[in-house]
């Protein structure tokens, strides 16, 4: 059997014995080859390991004693052939991290759920349902369910109080699902290419999609790659509208076209164009059009190139948590514009009928200094719906901005009781309980007028 032959040589020497007292292993297949099962072999590390991966394999099942694994935590089996999550996985105590992204699952069973589960991954697969026991897990913090086959939830996931992250972009649900407002911590939602929200979409005022620029790709040249993530890849282009002389440096996102965590890339883009100008986002300048193989591309303003971002995503230990640098610290003045700023953004992006469901650290471009920053990355933008729902949508973006606002007073000398209350208001148990973002914005202009010139 062929494998990749970094992987070959792990599995050798996983069968020689030279692994004996390892904490991880990787094991992923390629184009090379790949498992057709899980190498007997790795049980003979049940007294240390803590995590596996046997992603981009031809597993279909686990061994029926893969419970002896007794300190495994982390297992990621994504991209396999699993016609359900493997029951067996109930019987690992320590497991809390699972991912099983595009393997084709159609089946949760209630004792494929181990009792410490924190993580949940299920994306891309088609799953209709999902067993009561998923609300029965109360250290439950992240689940990602986009591109399945789901039109409700267990109203038992009402009670896993400790849920701060869902997807539930691209199912097929007619509703937003009623159990969600239960939930006190929840903070981080994407729920775009739902029917419900696909009508929300098409109700919004902002200018749709198609009435957007499109952007000619023969009026581009590229240039070097800046970035790139789960839906696509962003290019630094020098644009010439129309072969006009003089070339604007703009940035190109060309999407992967595939489904993400976070949804679909299409509606990423959709939400971008819609959003249209504003200091502290960054919307589209128009969608690319003759792409040679057909690619779809948004057309995006250049920020400065020392620009950064705030922080690191969340860790495998973290989980919801950015990871900051630990050396990063700012003053009070650059940590209230920033803020500001976000803010701002963020109360735009709502006024034009969009949620922003990912609103983070990471997501945010700033200059390193003086506070100048954008929030970025839709990709988990989904479009409002009116009424209640569209208001508790509205304030899971508020809590996110409150828990940045907490993060930020760790990283500055900001004190003051105003921020205090704002932030208390922000993150409070109850959605309803919460200010709207554009309150938030009005509070923090009264908290930077008191703390006087910087």
């Amino acid at each position: 059997m062929s494998l990749p032959p970094a992987t070959a040589a792990r599995l050798e020497a996983l069968r020689r014995g030279d692994l004996v007292g390892a904490r991880e292993l990787r094991l992923p297949g390629g184009p090379e080859g790949r498992l057709s099962e899980m190498p007997p072999e790795i049980l003979g590390l049940a007294d240390t390991l803590e995590f596996l991966d046997l992603g981009q394999n031809d597993l279909t099942a686990l061994p029926a004693d893969l419970g002896r694994l007794r300190r495994l935590k982390v297992l990621f089996c994504s991209g396999n052939r699993f016609a359900q999550l493997p029951p067996v996985l109930g019987d690992c105590v320590a497991l809390s991290q699972v991912g099983f992204r595009g393997s084709g699952i159609a089946e949760v069973p209630a004792e494929s759920l181990p009792p410490d589960l924190r993580w949940l991954t299920l994306t891309d697969n088609r799953i209709a349902t999902l067993p009561a026991a998923l609300g029965a897990r109360p250290l439950l913090q992240k689940l990602m369910l986009a591109g399945n086959r789901l039109r409700a939830l267990p109203e038992s996931l009402g009670d896993a109080r400790n849920l701060e992250l869902l997807r539930i972009a691209a199912n097929g649900f007619e509703a937003l699902p009623a159990c969600l407002t239960a939930l006190p911590r929840l903070a981080w939602l994407s729920w775009a290419g739902n029917p419900f929200e696909d009508r929300a979409a098409e109700d919004r005022t902002a200018p749709s999609p198609a009435a957007a620029a499109r952007i000619a790709w023969r009026d581009l040249a590229l240039g070097p790659l800046l970035g790139e993530g789960a839906s696509g890849r962003v290019m630094r282009a020098a644009w010439r509208p129309d072969g006009t002389r003089e070339a604007r440096a703009v940035a190109l996102k060309l999407f992967k076209g595939a489904m993400t965590s976070d949804g679909l890339p299409e509606r990423e883009m959709a939400a971008c164009l819609a959003a249209g100008a504003h200091p502290h986002l960054t919307g589209g300048l128009g969608r690319l059009a003759d792409h040679p193989d057909g690619t779809e591309g948004l057309l995006m303003p250049l920020l400065p190139e020392d620009w950064r971002g705030l922080a690191g995503p969340p860790s495998l230990e973290s989980c919801s948590r950015d990871v900051y640098d630990p050396d990063l610290r700012l003053t009070a003045s650059a940590a209230l514009r920033l803020a500001r700023g976000v803010a701002s953004g963020a109360a735009h992006l709502h006024a034009r009928g969009f949620g922003h469901g990912d609103l983070y650290a990471h997501n945010i471009l700033w200059d390193g200094r003086d506070g100048e920053a954008v929030l970025s990355d839709l990709g988990a933008a989904s479009a409002l719906v009116p009424g209640p729902d569209g208001a508790f949508l509205q304030r899971l973006d508020v809590r996110a901005f409150g828990l940045l606002l907490e993060e930020l007073r760790a990283l500055s000398p900001l004190a003051s009781p105003a921020l205090d209350a704002l932030v208390a208001a922000c993150t409070g148990p109850d959605p309803a309980a919460r200010p709207a973002m554009a309150e938030v914005l009005g509070a923090l202009d009264v908290v930077i007028a008191e703390s006087g010139p910087a």
